[in-house]
């Protein structure tokens, strides 16, 4: 939230008084489904707009993408995102969204819509208890029983939203959402996020911690944006290799000579390497969860605005509570320069080799093949995207080809289920990302949805909701008639290969048929002309690329691992 709000009018339903906190909360979209206990709300939110807010109701085809939708939106903006459902299965659908949205920390209001008071407790039609079956997936949620109780409980849940942050929940009976407020002025108090300002002892001990250590390691994540430059700079004084999360690629791998890639099974480069044949390694916001591509004998610092994300998924002999940006700027002030680089050069030589001979080698080999290789199709579409365009990735195989053949510059975006790793999230995501864009005074940039046929198919009617709003979303479909991680799963595992393989199903129709443009491509020639049209569409288009279900992503298997994990 960016502007002060001194004052709500006085208005007149309990409806009409949610409606204007999160107006003043700076929300711009609720998105959703109408019907039955939530249509005070919807109605409310209608009245609104014809008197000039700033708000309006986006409908989907499913409460699942609302929720998608306001997790991008929220992650774009940095203001709160709306979603609601209505009574009973309504809400119930928001909750793989939320478990998203919550997972990434991005500040979301979902409105859980709940029959009549009176009938709460007798195990009434389509009753459900949200405060109970969300308790796992926000920061904050409670039931608005009185109009008296409203106003505040509607603030607070604003106020843990945005300082958690994370999702906050309001269960409304659609009773009580007509209720009348009574007259007096509520006031919502300006959020601003605070940046954590580490103790400087702290900053001092790990500054004494990378001078005792020969070789240093620089894992990063997410937590490293808006201090690129810093980071990169420490890494030049320390002759470190800097590898990232996958959530971290897009702020830290542009524009660094230091780069060694990612670990994980999407891994590639001489992260693996750089990380176990380090002193020390430094890990520099982030909360990678997958422990075993960590190293157990290596001393591990770490630096995170979080205290309780220290140490939970390996050693931490020093943590540094603090922005990391903040930290750095300190760090540079305190660390020796590093005269031996010979650690650093031979990571570098040993990512070179690997990224050559797993990336260059996939994509020349692909160049006439039929049915198209996905890793061709995915480097395509990563050179004919505008250099700004903002990537929505679903959750599979395309997480693999996204993390190696999507180029990150500074200004392009690349979203996803990276914590939750829910299927079926890019075209949702694109939605929140593009209703953002048009409203929300961003800069106007290309969203690229980045779909597999089973994402795209399991919330297929979303692109009725593309074409209904006209939004600018490029739909690219990886579609290899099958759910290609689940299987690669499988035969991994030495499983019999069961109920992974769809019929071969043209979705460039379907699209034509809800009057979407689209273009099916069957080889690798096809590919680039068909991209090229769609990105010329001012509104939706979509190019469904059937690619060769045969192929399969080259694993950085951690020591002892036997399986394989989805995202890093």
């Amino acid at each position: 939230m960016t502007d002060p709000v001194e004052r709500v009018d006085r208005l007149s339903t309990v409806a009409d008084q949610l409606v204007a906190q999160i107006v003043a909360a700076g929300a711009r979209h609720v998105y959703g489904m109408v019907g039955d206990s939530l249509n005070p709300v919807v109605d409310a939110v209608f009245r609104a707009n014809q008197q000039g807010a700033d708000l309006s109701w986006v409908h989907v085809r499913h409460e699942e993408t609302a929720a998608f939708a306001a997790f991008a939106e929220a992650t774009l903006t940095g203001r709160l995102a709306v979603c609601a459902g209505s009574a009973g299965p309504g809400s119930v659908h928001l909750v793989n969204g939320l478990y998203d949205a919550n997972r990434s920390r991005v500040p979301v209001l979902a409105i859980a819509s709940q029959i009549v008071s009176g009938e709460i407790g007798t195990e009434y039609f389509q009753a459900t208890h949200p405060d109970r079956v969300f308790g796992d997936c926000t920061v904050y949620r409670e039931l608005i029983a009185t109009a008296a109780q409203a106003p505040r409980v509607i603030r607070s849940a604003i106020h843990h939203a945005y300082g958690a942050p994370g999702v906050a929940l309001l269960t409304l009976p659609g009773d009580v959402s007509d209720l009348p407020v009574p007259d007096a002025p509520r006031v919502l108090a300006p959020l601003v996020r605070p940046t954590v300002v580490p103790d400087p002892t702290q900053v001092h001990a790990l500054a004494a911690a990378i001078d005792a250590a020969a070789k240093v390691t620089i894992f990063a994540g997410a937590g490293v944006a808006g201090a690129h430059d810093e980071v990169v700079r420490l890494a030049g004084v320390l002759a470190a290799p800097v590898g990232h999360t996958l959530r971290g690629k897009e702020w830290i791998q542009h524009d660094n000579p230091f780069d060694v890639g990612m670990t994980g099974s999407l891994g590639y480069g001489a992260l693996h390497d750089a990380l176990f044949g380090a002193d020390l390694v430094l890990m520099l916001g982030t909360d990678f969860p997958f422990d075993a591509y960590l190293p157990p004998d290596v001393r591990t610092a770490q630096v995170d605005v979080d205290p309780t994300r220290m140490g939970r998924r390996t050693r931490l002999d020093l943590g540094v509570v603090g922005d990391v940006g903040t930290t750095v700027r300190g760090l540079l002030e305190l660390v020796a320069p590093k005269s031996d680089r010979s650690f650093l050069m031979e990571m570098l030589s040993s990512h070179e080799r690997t990224k050559t001979s797993m990336i260059g080698s996939a994509q020349a080999e692909v160049e006439e093949g039929d049915p198209v290789r996905p890793e061709h199709a995915v480097s395509v579409l990563d050179q004919e995207a505008p250099d700004d365009a903002l990537f929505t990735v679903d959750t599979g195989l395309n997480c693999w080809w996204a993390a190696r053949y999507l180029t990150p510059n500074g200004r392009r975006r690349i979203i996803g289920s990276f914590h939750h790793g829910s299927m079926a999230n890019a075209v949702p995501h694109a939605i929140g990302a593009a209703f953002a864009q048009r409203d929300d005074g961003l800069p106007q940039r290309h969203v690229v949805a980045l779909s597999g046929d089973g994402g795209l198919s399991m919330l297929l009617g979303e692109l009725i909701t593309l074409a209904h709003h006209g939004l600018p979303v490029k739909v690219v479909v990886t579609d290899n008639a099958t759910l290609g991680y689940v299987r690669l799963e499988m035969q991994i595992e030495g499983r019999p290969v069961v109920a992974t393989d769809s019929p071969p199903v043209d979705y460039a129709a379907i699209a034509r048929a809800v009057g979407i443009p689209a273009t099916r491509v069957t080889s690798a020639s096809e590919l680039r002309p068909a991209l090229r049209e769609a990105f010329s569409h001012d509104g939706p288009a979509l190019v469904d690329i059937a690619t060769d279900p045969g192929a399969l992503p080259v694993d950085q298997r951690a020591p002892g691992d036997s399986g394989h994990t989805a995202l890093s």
